[in-house]
């Protein structure tokens, strides 16, 4: 049998693009080389990378831009991979969704948005290293046997429904119907899960909601967490699957069907398992759980706990805090979660009575009425609805608002042109209670970068954000 490695010619996308300060490999290889194998394992794409490179030690496969190999001999004093960048993040093309989801909210986008907006993913690997929900419809069997073979976990899931013919017919795909037993599959290899329900009134709610609740649990461990969180309808619907929204009572009859059964769990198992997303609480018009019913907050991707934790550690940091330094500012934040943010700084208002700020609530008119997070506000909305009012020195703004190294928001208005529109400096700031109160106090941290990994710009809808 012929060697592998020699049959194996890199990809352009295992050319190494970059070599952190702290990698074993600097100064042994160079900028344009391309890795080929770790300890004899082909390294095709970056789970595989992340995968053999964690070794101590390790036997390494470079192909110089000659074309020429070489073998180094590495020791590391940690775990972790080699520190290597690469052209492509995950060395190899995106895997786009084979779905056709009835509640899809890519398929809401207005026209004319920028193209990787329209980009649906929905990569195995980007679940691992990402945090992405998949719906496993893209894996091959060869695939589910490698997540096996590698014991990556965890794997977060788009279930949406269990029962085999409902999923079929919301993902509008006919191999939906193996989540199931995929995630048994799954299980019986020690791979733990996180699974998200988005819900649609009269579809996946009621007695189809409990059927899939009961069989995730029959997974637990397995299945560690599972957040429920209400579909997003935007103004852009034309032509698709006729959705409901939520309503309060609707909102209120999903939260009491999923405590009910959570509670069940929690007695049962230790966890409850099942969370409701912060956002079905608003719409019910229920007060939120306090922060610790939220166990680990394994779900704040998702909008679950989010405002609990934001409040807990915003009210630690006040407990820290010195004198602000008085100069008046402004908070921008969504319909949902505008009252959580003025509550939080009147508490700190009541406590340092020189804080001069206010929190505006910007309406989502760009997505319509039924859009209400503060991550989906458009820089043309806060320009509109803010514009002549007292900003003061500085607007406090979610980093979630801004998209990619451009800096700029959904709608391509950049963070210098609102700005200058405004007249006022910006301060983005993440979802954290701590660096809130710091932007407050004037004493924020250099505005945080957006990661500068894959060049997609891979985009969820997160009811949280």
């Amino acid at each position: 049998m012929p060697d592998l490695l020699l049959l194996f010619v890199p990809d352009m996308k295992n050319k190494i693009k970059s070599i952190d300060e702290g990698s074993p490999l600097r100064g042994k290889v160079s900028e344009g080389d391309s890795l080929v194998s770790v300890n004899g394992h082909i390294i095709r794409d970056v789970l595989d990378y992340k995968y053999f490179a964690y070794d101590e030690k390790l036997e390494v496969v470079m192909e110089a831009s000659t074309g020429e190999r070489y073998t180094l001999h590495v020791i590391k004093n940690e775990g972790g991979d080699l520190g290597l960048d690469f052209e492509s993040y995950l060395m190899d093309a995106p895997r786009s969704c084979a779905n056709n989801c009835i509640f899809c909210f890519i398929d809401q986008l207005p026209p004319g948005m920028r193209k990787t907006l329209y980009f649906k993913d929905d990569d195995a690997r980007l679940s691992f290293l990402m945090g992405n929900y998949i719906t496993l419809t893209n894996l091959s069997k060869r695939e589910i046997e490698r997540i096996e073979a590698l014991h990556i976990s965890p794997v977060n899931i788009s279930v949406h429904a269990t029962d085999p013919e409902l999923r079929r017919r919301m993902l509008r795909n006919p191999r939906a119907g193996e989540c199931l037993e995929i995630m048994r599959s799954l299980a019986d290899a020690g791979i733990v899960m996180n699974c998200q329900i988005v819900c649609c009134p009269g579809i996946n709610d009621g007695d189809a909601l409990m059927q899939t609740m009961r069989d995730l649990e029959s997974l637990y461990p397995a299945v560690h967490s599972v957040s429920v969180v209400p579909v997003g309808l935007t103004r852009y619907r034309d032509g698709l699957f006729p959705l409901r929204p939520f309503t309060e009572k609707l909102a209120k009859e999903v939260i009491g069907t999923v405590s009910s059964f959570a509670e069940e769990c929690l007695q049962k198992h230790g966890s409850r398992i099942f969370f409701c997303s912060d956002e079905l609480y608003i719409k019910a018009e229920i007060p939120l759980p306090p922060d610790e019913y939220y166990e680990e907050h394994t779900q704040l991707e998702n909008g679950v706990g989010m405002i609990r934790l934001l409040e807990a550690e915003f009210r630690s940091a006040l407990a820290l805090a010195d004198e602000p330094d008085g100069k008046p500012f402004s908070v921008v934040a969504g319909e949902a979660a505008a009252p959580y943010i003025r509550s939080l700084l009147e508490e700190a208002k009541r406590r340092f009575p020189a804080l001069q700020g206010e929190v505006y609530e910007v309406r989502n008119d760009f997505f319509g009425p039924e859009i209400n997070v503060t991550g989906l506000i458009t820089g043309r909305d806060m320009i509109a609805q803010l514009k002549g009012r007292k900003l003061g020195e500085r607007l406090i703004l979610s980093q979630n608002m801004i998209r990619r190294e451009e800096r700029d928001f959904l709608d391509d208005v950049t963070l210098r042109q609102a700005e200058e529109e405004l007249g006022v400096r910006m301060v983005p700031v993440r979802q954290d209670g701590f660096e809130l109160l710091d932007a407050m106090f004037g004493t924020e941290a250099d505005s945080p970068e957006p990661s500068d990994g894959e060049e997609t710009e891979y985009y969820r809808y997160n009811p949280a954000e």
